[in-house]
């Protein structure tokens, strides 16, 4: 992990960073992504999440040091590339009319992210009790069964879960 800014640490300045390696970066993120335009973005996103986080990584470090930030957001821009996917599959066979505006398809995919990040960060029991009754429409005693847990840990982490969507939603 590269030291937090102070003024005596051997870091890069930020404006240092940018200017030696920003070429360098777009060019390893076109050729990974094959599109210039989303590179450009990320390129420029991964030196906001820099600034942002307040770390600069040392001299002999920064190449690598850009490379997991922008991974990072690479995945996040193929994980929302895919929800946008699946979601426009799901509203494809709407008539146009009940089709949500764009800002509305905005707003949903952006709270499908959350959610999904959401799910991400619960314990594996807690995530499969939880899907397992939202969408198999398990009771709780087959939920148990299923995950060889008594009925009341399965209430615990389907309530859990629950309380995680809703902090999500209000994110």
């Amino acid at each position: 992990m590269p030291p937090a800014l102070t003024s005596g640490s051997p870091t890069v300045p930020l404006e240092r960073l940018y200017r030696d390696h920003h070429g360098w970066l777009a060019g390893w993120l076109r050729g990974r992504l094959g599109n210039a335009p989303d590179a450009a973005d990320i390129a420029q996103d991964t030196y906001l999440r820099i600034l942002a986080s307040g770390r600069l990584p040392v001299r002999e470090d920064a190449r690598r040091y850009l490379v997991q930030v922008a991974k990072g957001l690479v995945i996040d821009l193929w994980r929302r590339q895919e929800v946008e996917r699946a979601y426009r599959e799901t509203i494809a066979h709407l008539p146009e009319a009940q089709v949500p505006s764009p800002e509305t398809q905005w707003l949903i995919i952006d709270a499908l992210l959350r959610i999904e990040r959401m799910l991400d960060g619960l314990p594996t029991p807690v995530r499969e009790a939880f899907l397992l009754a939202q969408f198999q429409q398990l009771t709780l005693a087959e939920i148990a069964t299923r995950l060889d847990l008594a009925v009341i840990t399965v209430r615990r982490h389907i309530q859990r879960a629950l309380v995680a969507c809703l902090a999500a939603s209000e994110a």
